[in-house]
């Protein structure tokens, strides 16, 4: 789509989702006019950039000018064909595939790209679930003519021999009770994954139909098994454990959760979560698409505390 000249840059947080994960420290992009510049993703150096972010950057240089722009440090969620955090450069002032000088992701920096004409725009987008470090990059006007307009001499992702359509992300409507496939050691995840994330119901209406309540922060987030992500927790609390194998004293110990669709429910590397899942045959901790996955807040902890004395209706009723 065109990016007019007098477009505003807003927050880099389109996606109600991600509204929380946002900070004032998080705007990117902008209309960059300097004969020479930097520009870096959201938090960088601190800290990985959020999910759920876009970020536009349009160089403008002078008419008889180029723009070289040569990348620095280069961390993005890696995939061979880039479908999840990317970061996109094109001649012009257009996002236009036919003007795209290169899509690029994983941690190894693109070669240094020269424009073909006074204008570059560089696209970032990071989706809603893993996050990396980030980047940080520079660029320069220079007199046009040198010859090495628009050259990109070594794509960072590999490049397959034969033309092959790139695999899409598995999406499907969005139903109320999904029952994901687990992926197996020796083939890969069926999921059927919502387009829309969404949680149904309150923190007392899902404590019964839940598996396991745990609270818990966030420590890494690796892909796999399948389109999924396992997620690794610090464990801050424990108020209903069902089948899952824990210590004595759980608290402080980690525990490993598989997400099956790697967007739903949203979650990021360093926060902490109320998260209420199933277990599935194999004594492991699953966060379905719609399961109950809020914010970690102290005022939490009495109410579950108290739930977590109460009977569900499911369970038989104790005996003397």
């Amino acid at each position: 789509l065109p990016l007019p000249l007098n477009t505003s840059f807003p927050s880099p947080c389109p996606h109600p989702i991600s509204l929380s994960l946002c900070s004032e420290h998080q705007f990117c992009g902008g209309r960059l006019e300097k004969p020479q510049g930097t520009l870096t993703t959201p938090n960088w150096p601190e800290s990985d950039y959020p999910p759920g972010v876009s970020c536009s950057w349009l160089i403008i240089a002078p008419p008889e000018q180029v723009i070289s722009l040569t990348f620095g440090k280069f961390d993005l969620e890696p995939d061979t064909y880039c479908r999840y955090d990317s970061v996109s450069i094109f001649n012009g002032a257009q996002s236009d595939d036919s003007k795209r000088l290169g899509k690029y992701c994983g941690d190894t920096a693109p070669s240094s790209i020269t424009s073909e004409g006074n204008e570059l725009l560089v696209q970032f987008v990071s989706d809603l679930s893993v996050t990396a470090d980030g980047f940080s990059a520079s660029y320069k006007a220079q007199p046009r003519g040198n010859g090495k307009e628009g050259i990109v001499p070594a794509p960072p992702q590999p490049q397959p021999g034969p033309k092959v359509k790139p695999p899409t992300k598995p999406q499907a409507p969005v139903q109320d009770n999904l029952k994901p496939t687990l992926a197996t050691d020796s083939g890969a995840a069926s999921t059927p994954c919502p387009k829309q994330c969404r949680r149904t119901g309150t923190l007392q209406s899902n404590f019964c139909t839940n598996d396991f309540v745990v609270t818990g922060a966030v420590k890494s987030m690796v892909r796999g098994p399948g389109e999924g992500i396992t997620v690794t927790i610090t464990l801050m609390g424990v108020y209903k454990a069902g089948a899952l194998a824990l210590s004595p004293t759980p608290v402080g110990t980690p525990l490993k959760l598989y997400v099956p669709c790697r967007q739903c429910p949203p979650i990021k590397k360093g926060a902490s979560y109320l998260l209420m899942g199933s277990v599935d045959e194999k004594g492991s901790a699953v966060l379905s698409p719609n399961s109950f996955v809020v914010l970690y807040r102290p005022n939490q902890d009495q109410i579950l505390t108290n739930l977590s004395k109460k009977k569900c209706p499911s369970q038989p009723p104790a005996t003397a």
